[in-house]
């Protein structure tokens, strides 16, 4: 007797309107399971929807059912974080036919001691008629990768746009398979997360993204973080700090008044809020 499949192990593919999500990211190629339209797909997505973390710092909940993915991300057109992108990204690729399921990362970004918790949502995706296993890392803002990247330590370096990457397969505690993404920057390599292929359900998102959006040791709730990530540049909003990062590892940087990210928020991230968000926001309450 066949056992029904768990429900939380989809992604709510068969409750996302295709229409406007494809339209909110500006794709228009072919709706099919094939690597071609998973490349298109994670080009249009990652270069569309900025990664953000405005509601946990205003107090509000971060939901991540695909209804309220749906309402923030099309209808008022904001972005969001990897929990929320990847469940948005995810549901889409199942509604399209692809092989879907959920990994956790744990955040390096080159730095050493006590680990970090595995807070980064990421996805293991299979297409139709390929033998090929492939990582998409749309949520963690930049650099990208604006593809996905082949689940093989054999392929080396591997340049998407102008910015480069490598993916590293090795062995974690006790023995077990760890990867390793590495992404070229300021500095030369870093490795910016670890990940293994166990099998993450959306309950496990939905306990990361508490930690990410309510714990004090969570470093998204004490001050605004935004990227926007494009083919030649990556900016981010730190604070009052607006950097821009560039493939070949340089950086500029400029200091902001509070009253001024509201237009930046809009011109740079196109991320534009309401009245009152807009007013709080330009008070700079977070750096009293």
């Amino acid at each position: 007797m066949n056992r029904p499949v768990d429900a939380e192990y989809h992604w709510g593919g068969d409750s996302l309107d295709l229409d406007a999500y494809l339209a909110r990211i500006g794709f228009d190629g072919a709706r099919d399971a094939s690597p071609a339209t998973l490349r298109g797909l994670q080009y249009a997505h990652t270069t569309t929807i900025p990664f953000e973390n405005l509601e946990a710092i205003f107090g509000r909940p971060v939901p991540l059912d695909p209804e309220s993915l749906q309402d923030k991300i099309f209808r008022h057109r904001r972005g969001g974080w990897c929990y929320e992108q990847v469940g948005l990204f995810a549901a889409a690729l199942e509604r399209l036919g692809f092989g879907v399921t959920g990994l956790h990362g744990r955040v390096t970004m080159g730095a050493t001691g006590a680990p970090r918790p595995a807070t980064h949502a990421l996805l293991r995706v299979t297409a139709a008629d390929d033998e090929r296993i492939w990582l998409c890392d749309v949520g963690f803002g930049g650099p990208g990768p604006l593809a996905p990247l082949e689940l093989n330590p054999d392929v080396g370096e591997v340049t998407v746009g102008a910015w480069r990457y490598r993916l590293e397969r090795g062995r974690g505690a006790l023995d077990s398979e760890l990867w390793t993404l590495h992404h070229f920057a300021k500095g030369g390599w870093i490795d910016r997360h670890t990940f293994t292929l166990n099998p993450q359900y959306r309950i496990d998102y939905a306990v990361g993204n508490h930690f990410v959006a309510a714990s004090p040791r969570s470093p998204f709730v004490t001050r605004p973080f935004v990227q926007r990530f494009g083919p030649d540049a990556h900016h981010i909003l730190d604070s009052t700090v607006w950097m821009t990062e560039y493939p070949d590892g340089t950086a500029q940087s400029r200091d902001l008044e509070a009253a001024e990210l509201p237009k930046i928020l809009a011109e740079v991230f196109d991320i534009e809020l309401d009245d009152a968000d807009t007013e709080r926001l330009a008070s700079g309450w977070w750096l009293r």
